[in-house]
């Protein structure tokens, strides 16, 4: 995908394009097909049928223009599959299912590969933050509180703060479940413990439609819980984790994008061909990475509250309109935040410290009231440092950081 109004989109891939969306809508009904037959619901002939097979490239356009009409991609595509399947099979297609069962499930598979790949992103932030707060815990320089010179703190206590942050990101990561949405037309699994009870099958009808369901998790690679239909839990924990993610990174550029003004000096974006180029103005190297790391920290959080605010209006057994806000929504952010992370990861992995810059703003700026004043109450000389406990602070943060590194989860 390409997104002129989004610089850097292309970063996002194949990530829940239309196309990859399209295909785990079909993983979905394939996957139940197969469980239909398994359980003895649906003929042998539906056992490990793909129905990728049945999808050409093409389609996807027209899928997307055939939704205005049911309100849902879903029920052209059922109609396409039934269509060009073979008699035997085309019948026993998404029995059982609805619409909501394969969009909440295809996007959930969406969200998974989008959380793996965050994870490893995010890993290796972990192993370039924990290097650069480990190498520069006694690198001096001012600490800004409101803007102005407070008192004196080391480049690796700020790096060890950013390492924080991501750390807490990852931990989101990792907590986040994915589990299959399956529940039938009202969340009940009505249609398919009829069809357990009509086939006469030996078990419990509603313990057939349970292992069918968590059948199809499985060949998802997805976790199984209750019918969400209308308890959207799932898809507002993800969206705080992402948010999680653009909350750290936006944290890192914004105190780059201070620290790298001509006037302090004292950080400096990686150099790129091209980039921070000005159109009109030669000399600028604007820090463009900060810049667009920022915008997606800015966006995110009302794209993950349009999600909450969707949740608290799920009504009935199927909202009507606050699910479908979902859809776009949940896409945009979960490909915004990898496109983040990937300016986040370059920003990193180039940036420029200029310590020597530091030192010369710490001389230069008046640190040292507070340190003065408790001195003075006590009756004493001030101390030849004031960094409290800073390298405590590296440590700890450190030893979060070695943890994640450690896990091979």
């Amino acid at each position: 995908m390409t997104n002129l109004l989004w610089p850097g989109d292309q970063r996002a891939g194949e990530f829940m394009t239309d196309r990859a969306l399209l295909r785990s809508m079909v993983a979905v009904e394939s996957a139940w097909l197969s469980g239909l037959a398994d359980a003895g619901l649906a003929p042998a002939e539906c056992a490990g049928v793909d129905l990728s097979q049945l999808v050409e490239q093409q389609d996807c356009d027209m899928l997307a223009d055939a939704a205005e009409d049911g309100g849902n991609p879903v029920i052209g595509l059922v109609e396409l599959l039934r269509r060009r399947a073979a008699p035997a099979v085309g019948w026993w297609i998404h029995r059982g299912l609805t619409s909501q069962d394969v969009v909440d499930t295809a996007l959930m598979l969406g969200v998974r590969a989008i959380v793996d790949h965050l994870k490893r992103v995010v890993k290796n932030q972990i192993s370039m933050l924990s290097k650069m707060a480990a190498t520069h815990r006694h690198t001096a320089m001012v600490a800004r509180t409101l803007t102005q010179p407070a008192v004196p703190t080391t480049f690796g206590a700020k790096a060890a703060g950013w390492l924080n942050g991501v750390v807490d990101a990852y931990d989101r990561l990792t907590g986040l479940t994915t589990p299959a949405q399956i529940g039938g037309a009202a969340g009940t699994l009505a249609a398919t413990t009829e069809l357990a009870t009509l086939s006469d099958a030996a078990d419990d009808p509603a313990r057939i439609s349970v292992r069918l369901v968590q059948h199809t998790a499985k060949a998802l690679g997805l976790s199984v819980r209750t019918p969400w239909h209308t308890t959207r839990t799932p898809v507002t924990a993800a969206a705080d984790a992402l948010v999680g993610c653009t909350d750290a990174w936006g944290r890192i550029a914004s105190d780059v994008v201070v620290l790298a003004r001509p006037e302090i000096g004292e950080l400096r974006e990686p150099a790129g061909t091209n980039r921070g180029g000005s159109s009109t103005m030669p000399h600028k190297r604007n820090p463009v990475l900060s810049v667009l790391i920022r915008r997606a920290a800015v966006a995110a959080p009302f794209l993950a509250a349009t999600l909450h605010t969707a949740a608290a209006l799920a009504n009935d057994e199927r909202p009507d309109g606050s699910w479908h806000a979902e859809w776009d929504t949940l896409r945009t952010m979960a490909r915004r935040t990898v496109v983040a992370g990937s300016h986040c990861s370059d920003l990193l992995a180039g940036l420029q410290i200029h310590s020597g810059r530091m030192v010369d703003n710490l001389t230069a700026a008046e640190v040292s009231g507070e340190q003065r004043a408790i001195a003075d109450f006590v009756g004493k000389t001030p101390s030849p440092t004031y960094f409290g406990v800073l390298d405590r602070v590296v440590d700890d943060s450190l030893a979060r950081a070695q943890a994640v590194l450690q896990d091979d989860s």
